[in-house]
């Protein structure tokens, strides 16, 4: 008789071992992913709207969809790409301002980004460091409405800025009407509210670098700028380039916020403010269009598209000449 115990192999008790260990990171992932689901998933039904007339309809008695939006969507016109041709109309407008804030933002954002993260990460002082980095990071919860009525405060007719030009005897400005100023006010104001938050993906990298390279470079008698180039910067470049390459895919999104609330409704701004996003924005709010809803979609799926195929683009080129770097 085979008196041998049968013994339960230990590998399967260090796979459950590992489950309990990896719930909290579960857990941790779970809010976004349900975020991604709620907002990015379900509603992707609704990109049929780019390519249909969309009529309301009231549903009828004993009809499979009862909404009514949804049984619109669903039993409206399809006409293939007609509503990407309204498009064109604006569409040169549309990406350059959209376009060009944009790489504006990405080369300003990303050289005081980078830059407020090695300052910091200098200073020896921690306390001085985390109240420095605090008070960059504020303005990053500020809403751009509040932001909105603090700059009327200041360029208006009668702001800060005009009473100021006014009691050293100049001309008022009428900031709300010129157009030369705009460009200058978003770049301003992206740098201003998004400079701390983006500089903490590069300090949490910076506090990771072994500061046994750097005191090696003060041996052989490297400044703090060639430290920078020669040791700060290549192990911060594959941070920045998949960070770049992320932004390259937004590309075609507008922070709408501030481009819609800052300018206050000025339709004489409309030419250097309105970008991609506002554009949606104000036609579903005017809704005097035949078809605001097929228009509106046609958009935001455009933006989609050419956001998805500029990251495969952008990764590809990446990949090519370093493969470490891409993003898969």
């Amino acid at each position: 008789m085979d008196k041998t115990k049968t013994v339960r192999p230990a590998r399967h008790k260090g796979m459950a071992g590992n489950r309990k260990r990896q719930l909290a990171y579960l857990l941790m992932v779970l809010p976004g992913t349900l975020f991604l689901l709620a907002f990015n998933y379900l509603p992707m039904p609704g990109v049929a709207l780019a390519f249909k007339f969309y009529q309301m309809r009231v549903a009828p008695e004993g009809a499979l969809l009862q909404n009514t939006f949804l049984y619109s969507m669903f039993t409206s016109e399809w006409v293939g790409l007609n509503n990407f041709t309204y498009l064109l109309k604006d569409a040169p407008m549309l990406i350059r301002n959209t376009v060009g804030y944009n790489l504006i933002f990405m080369v300003v954002g990303l050289v005081l980004q980078v830059g407020l993260a090695v300052i910091i990460n200098e200073m020896r002082n921690r306390r001085t460091a985390k109240v420095y980095h605090t008070i960059m990071f504020m303005p990053y919860f500020v809403s751009w409405i509040v932001v909105m009525y603090a700059l009327y405060a200041m360029i208006s007719a009668s702001g800060f800025f005009n009473q100021v030009i006014a009691a050293t005897g100049g001309s008022p400005v009428k900031f709300y009407s010129v157009k030369k100023y705009w460009p200058w006010i978003f770049i301003i104001f992206q740098v201003w509210k998004y400079t701390g938050q983006g500089s903490i993906i590069y300090l949490a990298t910076l506090t990771g670098f072994d500061e046994q390279l750097y005191e090696a470079g003060a041996i052989d008698g490297a400044s703090k700028w060639k430290q920078f180039i020669y040791i700060t910067l290549p192990q911060l470049m594959p941070v920045i380039v998949m960070l770049q390459i992320l932004a390259i895919g937004r590309i075609f999104n507008g922070d709408f916020d501030m481009f819609y609330s800052l300018p206050n409704g000025s339709g004489t701004l409309r030419q250097v403010t309105t970008t991609i996003d506002v554009y949606v924005y104000d036609m579903l709010k005017k809704g005097n269009l035949r078809n605001s809803f097929g228009y509106a979609g046609a958009a935001a799926f455009f933006q989609a598209i050419v956001g998805f195929v500029l990251i495969l683009v952008t990764n590809g080129i990446v990949r090519r000449h370093q493969s470490e770097m891409a993003l898969f």
